[in-house]
């Protein structure tokens, strides 16, 4: 039998730090929180003002970020002990609720997720944009994070030495073409913050990494005219660890589904202590991003490059107070 008690200040606090720390596109924090009038819902909205209209015009990179902050909210209710019941795009009417998480009393046995140490995983996973050892990771734990994506309702592929070339190559083609827009240079430069800036958005330059000497791995360049943020070049891992996420279809629920996969396998990387950076820039392009499908891979629909593996830890970037991303009544 369902139950149903309203949220308190506490509980609400709780969820909403573990949802915001969820990774999102130039860490624009997409979204809004709203507990709904029967006290214990809360609903997760699009925050227009701040999308990425040039890079992200149809609003997927937007939702595969709410995405992930589901998954948080999720894991943040069954550590409280509640039944999170999730609704993707729950009001046709209402464009802009994009779930709905009620929580519910008690956890059942099966809920998910419940893998342990996901919950602290949420404050210790953050991108790392440096270098990383080239160790490959175990077998094991491939297995869990490709296991973890399919849970959430997406899919991971693991490329092979051929495949990974052929998505860098697609990421460099990306990453080039947002480079001679100037249009997405400066949309990419604007969500750059300086050093001692107190803006809870976008990626401070001191979590930035450098480029690759070697210039076999594509990181974002987010500094475009402004080389003088650049940080000087480092050598970067020789053995590239990829992993794509994709979904069978390519509607609005599957990239909130696709962003809580995402989510899933980055937590479960860092509770296995690997660091992870995401690779986005072919996905900005229709024809790069349908290319980077698997061969002989039918329905598949790519959405982001999971680069993983062992190394230094990144630089954090800033969130939102819990007070500046409110629960309305």
């Amino acid at each position: 039998m369902r139950t149903r008690t309203q949220l308190d200040a506490a509980t609400v606090r709780s969820l909403l730090a573990a949802a915001v720390a969820a990774p999102s596109i130039h860490n624009t924090q997409p979204w809004r929180f709203r507990l709904a009038p029967d006290g214990d819902t809360l609903e997760v909205r699009s925050a227009p003002e701040r999308t990425l209209p040039v890079t992200d015009p149809t609003h997927r990179a937007q939702y595969l970020s709410v995405g992930a902050a589901v998954l948080n909210l999720r894991l943040a209710a069954v550590h409280l002990g509640r039944r999170p019941e999730v609704r993707l795009l729950p009001d046709p009417r209402d464009p802009g609720l994009l779930a709905a998480v009620r929580l519910a009393e008690p956890v059942d046995a099966g809920d998910l997720p419940t893998d342990p140490g996901l919950y602290e995983a949420i404050a210790r996973r953050h991108t790392s944009r440096l270098p990383f050892t080239g160790r490959p990771v175990p077998e094991p734990v491939l297995t869990r994070m490709t296991t973890a994506a399919h849970d959430a309702g997406a899919r991971l592929h693991l490329p092979d030495i051929a495949g990974t070339r052929r998505l860098l190559a697609l990421t460099a083609a990306g990453e080039a073409r947002n480079n001679a827009r100037p249009d997405r240079a400066a949309e990419t430069l604007h969500w750059l913050t300086a050093p001692g800036s107190d803006a809870p958005y976008g990626i401070p330059v001191t979590a930035l990494g450098p480029p690759d000497a070697g210039r076999r791995m594509p990181m974002r360049d987010f500094t475009g005219t402004a080389p003088a943020l650049r940080r000087p070049a480092r050598w970067f891992e020789r053995h590239v660890q990829l992993a794509l996420l994709w979904t069978p279809h390519d509607r609005r629920e599957d990239w909130l589904r696709a962003g809580q996969g995402l989510q899933y396998v980055l937590l479960t990387a860092t509770a296995h202590g690997l660091r992870t950076s995401l690779l986005h820039q072919a996905m900005e392009w229709s024809d790069l991003r349908a290319a980077a499908a698997p061969h002989g891979q039918k329905r598949c629909h790519p959405h982001l490059l999971i680069r993983f593996g062992y190394g230094p830890d990144g630089g954090r970037t800033p969130r939102a107070a819990n007070g500046s991303v409110p629960a309305e009544g």
